[in-house]
């Protein structure tokens, strides 16, 4: 595939209008394929791509995409098992890579199916952490995986264990990593000051993370 994309956005919901956006944004070119006519005219004064107007879970409206140029196929509606038809119709019908939008977190369950899924539901779930937890630790990424790798965003209390000094003086657990200021200005060195105040983003596994709570935050 080259730098440049070409999506086809499986159903215009806010998930897939959301997508589309910021695949827009990034340069790629996005076909987004909407059943309900009245939400198509709504995505075509969006101005994110083209829209075509119809389910894409049918071969014949696929077809109309133009499957042989498309890099990428997402099946982004509502409904688990239209996602699912949608990217096995594309698979039959053109080389493409697929990604299918789950309903529940999916596990290993599609993985033999279509080359990767998205869960948006987690994404709200971490969300309301962050709020309900406060400005002090943010949720920016769970990676995933064996470890739970989990990218956050933490800002050092005034009295916690590491403020003021460097990275070179504190010991970190293993299994994490200061990898920037939050603003990613600096890339987390030896002699990163770890400012009372300030916010770092931080890599680490799901093992570690009280540590390096009590560590950041005190």
């Amino acid at each position: 595939m080259s730098s440049q994309l070409d999506v086809l956005v499986a159903g215009g919901g806010e998930v897939g209008l959301g997508a589309a956006r910021v695949l827009d944004d990034r340069g790629h070119v996005v076909t987004i394929v909407e059943p309900d006519p009245e939400r198509a005219d709504e995505l075509s004064d969006a101005y994110v791509g083209t829209v075509l107007q119809g389910d894409a879970a049918r071969p014949g409206v696929l077809a109309q995409a133009n499957l042989e140029r498309t890099d990428v196929v997402a099946a982004l509606t509502d409904d688990e098992a239209t996602n699912f038809a949608v990217c096995m119709a594309a698979q039959r019908m053109a080389t493409v890579r697929t990604v299918l939008r789950t309903s529940t977190s999916p596990g290993e369950e599609y993985d033999a199916f279509v080359d990767g899924t998205v869960f948006p539901e987690a994404f709200g779930a971490r969300g309301a952490a962050n709020e309900i937890t406060g400005r002090g630790v943010r949720t920016i990424e769970d990676v995933g995986g064996e470890l739970g790798l989990e990218i956050a965003e933490f800002e050092v209390a005034e009295d916690a264990p590491v403020a003021g000094r460097t990275l070179q003086e504190i010991s970190l657990p293993r299994g994490s990593l200061i990898i920037a200021d939050a603003g990613g200005g600096r890339i987390g060195g030896a002699d990163t000051v770890l400012e009372p105040g300030e916010r770092y983003l931080v890599a680490m596994e799901a093992d570690v993370a009280d540590e390096i709570v009590n560590l950041l935050r005190g």
